[in-house]
């Protein structure tokens, strides 16, 4: 009998497989990661596998193996997509709560998530209703990461304008042994994880368990997350296999909330009075179980999945308690092929994704963090039924036309079970068709260019159509967008490689959440008539005099009204316009690496529509480092010290109409921290 053990930690081999080849076109990444090729696996494809197909796709996209977070803190969505051009996300407070904006998705966002898809290996993980959270994402249980920006995440079905993001797990087959991973550092975070996978004829499993504590940056900020993830696989003959994933979360997170600007100049480190006395913070309970099944028939496959997630939700504010309980499932099927048609090649998807879910919705009173007089109780019940397509002809064999479409059905219904304030029950439908075309061409093996135009839409979440504050259904139509997108991506050997996407978006009825003012954080949503989103996302990496590295990720963003009659072009609020992420390493032959790392915002962004230039963030620069040594045989050790210099900074803000002193936006990032690391694989 022959047992293999797998398992991811510090620098794991999470991902394993041979090297994402030098010349890979998919992605940048600093140092090219090598990995062991692993026994194969129909339902997790190795991330090479995964770079061949995503490399078909003519638009932004790329593959963001663990190993390149993996060599420092790796406690947040930041920590893990940091390096990829076009995704800005920062750290609200602690590990679960981000801010994540794709091409000016989520822009005004400042809690949950819209305007992308998220997905762990292949089925949502966002609510029915389109919003997310990120508390399921477990970094140290990911073996890589697909990026797809906007329209290019058709691949999944999603058409929204910020596209999605794979999270895709270790099996017992890519990750045998055992590895624990113990971490620490500053503001007294501890985290640890013991992981192990096998396989053994037709089956495999792997597992991971996972916990982290800290006390935070900031006063009331403690948290402490204990996660579970783990999949079985089975492999009936050669052309079928079936995978069931289950996944669990306990999250406790102390929320100090948004400062303005004079108490960010004073302290910002302060939480303010009221979230300290009212106990503001956000426990979650939540399990779900998938299931992915996928059958190979001849050239072609099918894919089969479903799941189910629930959720528990506590989460008192300093404008009452939200007590949810969350319910959501749903079933999705692909069929990919290949064919000759008319003597040319012809590739294909074709799909139908099924989500609905129920969120039973109470508010009470905030008295001191416990429940006190009921305030409103509704049920939150969201469907949705999406047909796509998407197609690949080949004119030659180095260039393809792209084309596709997506049918987009949802509902939204709401039941008032709460009548003293009156019934706010209703429901809404929306229907929307949105195509896709585009081209690639691969003129050499590494080297090609794309284009694309497509339409998004996106419609109105819960939290924008029954805003916490203002109970019943809002007058807000879906979000549409048309996209078009040029760029390139490719490598010279392993001497540079590069990643450019460049676009341009026009925005209908962008769905916009705004600060209240005076209300301890809570929003609401209006629709923009029109806006104008463009930018240029590009990434670059190197290898020089051997033994230096370097890599390079810069976000330029443009985001702004047009023509708004009350705005005219202003900027819209939210992000900087541009971010730079850039990293030099020294490798020695023995396995030690150091090296420093730069995060830069040059230039302020305005917080408000109107664009009061007092209120804007100021421009800052982060100068961290990283070490480490990997030459003991299944021991890896790294350091990663960041803001060095100690500065002082705005991670994120809430926008708001019309900015005053007293409104409070700004959330401060952390200061000077330093995290050491230690891996044992066997």
């Amino acid at each position: 009998m022959r047992t293999r053990i797998a398992a991811l930690a510090l620098l794991s081999m999470a991902g394993g497989g041979e090297a994402l080849a030098e010349d890979s076109v998919a992605q940048i990444q600093v140092p090219a990661i090598t990995v062991t090729a692993p026994s194969a696996s129909l339902t997790v494809p190795s991330a090479a596998d995964a770079l061949e197909q995503i490399n078909k796709t003519p638009g932004g996209v790329e593959i963001v193996p663990a190993e390149r977070y993996l060599d420092g803190r790796a406690t947040t969505m930041k920590d893990m997509l940091d390096y990829t051009p076009g995704v800005w996300i920062q750290s609200k407070y602690g590990q679960e709560d981000s801010k994540l904006v794709i091409r000016g998705s989520g822009l005004s966002r400042n809690f949950h998530l819209r305007g992308v898809r998220l997905l762990q290996d292949g089925s949502p993980i966002n609510q029915a209703d389109g919003s997310g959270d990120f508390h399921e994402i477990d970094p140290l249980a990911e073996q890589y990461i697909e990026v797809y920006k906007g329209a290019n995440a058709l691949r999944y079905g999603a058409m929204t304008l910020g596209g999605a993001i794979n999270f895709v797990s270790p099996t017992g087959r890519s990750n045998p042994g055992f590895a624990t991973r113990f971490y620490g550092g500053s503001y007294n975070t501890l985290g640890e994880q013991a992981a192990a996978g096998f396989s053994e004829g037709p089956w495999d499993a792997w597992m991971s368990l996972t916990n982290l504590s800290s006390n935070g940056f900031r006063e009331h900020t403690n948290q402490n997350l204990t996660r579970f993830n783990g999949n079985i696989g089975a492999q009936i003959g050669s052309s079928v296999e079936t995978r069931f994933f289950l996944s669990g979360n306990q999250i406790r997170n102390q929320i100090p909330g948004s400062l303005t600007q004079q108490q960010y100049w004073t302290n910002p480190q302060q939480g303010p009075l009221a979230n300290v006395l009212q106990n503001t913070r956000r426990d979650i309970d939540s399990f779900r179980f998938a299931n992915t099944t996928v059958i190979d028939v001849g050239d072609d496959s099918i894919t089969l999945q479903g799941f189910v997630k629930s959720k528990y939700l506590f989460h008192p504010l300093t404008f009452g308690v939200i007590d949810n309980n969350l319910l959501d499932y749903g079933a999705t099927a692909q069929y990919k092929g290949t064919r000759q048609v008319g003597g040319y090649r012809d590739d294909f998807i074709a799909g139908i994704n099924f989500f609905a879910g129920t969120n039973s919705n109470r508010q009470y009173r905030n008295n001191f963090g416990l429940p006190g007089a009921l305030t409103n109780d509704v049920t939150e019940q969201s469907s949705s039924v999406e047909l796509y397509g998407e197609n690949w002809f080949y004119v030659t064999p180095t260039l393809s036309i792209v084309t596709g479409v997506q049918f987009n059905w949802a509902n939204r219904s709401l039941t008032d079970n709460f009548l003293v304030n009156g019934n706010d029950s209703g429901m809404r439908t929306y229907f929307e068709v949105n195509p896709k075309i585009g081209a690639l061409w691969e003129p050499r093996k590494g080297l090609q260019f794309f284009a694309n135009v497509s339409r998004a839409a996106e419609p109105p979440a819960w939290s924008e159509l029954n805003p916490s504050v203002a109970p019943g259904f809002a007058n807000l139509a879906p979000q549409t967008s048309w996209t078009a997108e040029i760029g390139t991506r490719g490598s010279i050997g392993p001497t540079l490689g590069w990643d450019l996407s460049i676009y341009r978006s026009w925005v209908k009825d962008e769905l916009q959440l705004l600060v209240i003012p005076n209300s301890g954080g809570a929003a609401i949503a209006v629709n923009i008539p029109s806006a104008i989103h463009q930018g240029v996302e590009l990434g670059l990496n190197g290898t020089f005099m051997e033994r230096i590295t370097g890599r390079l990720a810069l976000t330029y963003s443009d985001y702004r009204f047009d023509n708004n009659p009350i705005y005219g072009n202003n900027q819209l609020p939210g992000a900087p316009p541009f971010y730079i992420r850039a990293e030099a390493r020294y490798n020695t032959p023995n396995g030690f690496y150091i090296g420093p790392n730069l995060e830069w915002v040059p230039q302020g962004y305005f917080v408000d529509n109107v664009n009061n230039p007092a209120f804007m963030t100021a421009p800052y620069a982060l100068l961290g480092a990283k070490a480490g040594y990997t030459g003991f045989k299944g021991v890896e050790i790294f350091v990663d010290a960041r803001n060095l210099t100690n500065n002082m900074y705005v991670s994120n803000v809430g926008v708001i109409n019309n900015a005053l002193a007293t409104s409070q936006l700004y959330n401060p990032g952390d200061g000077a921290s330093v995290f050491a690391g230690i891996q044992a694989r066997f």
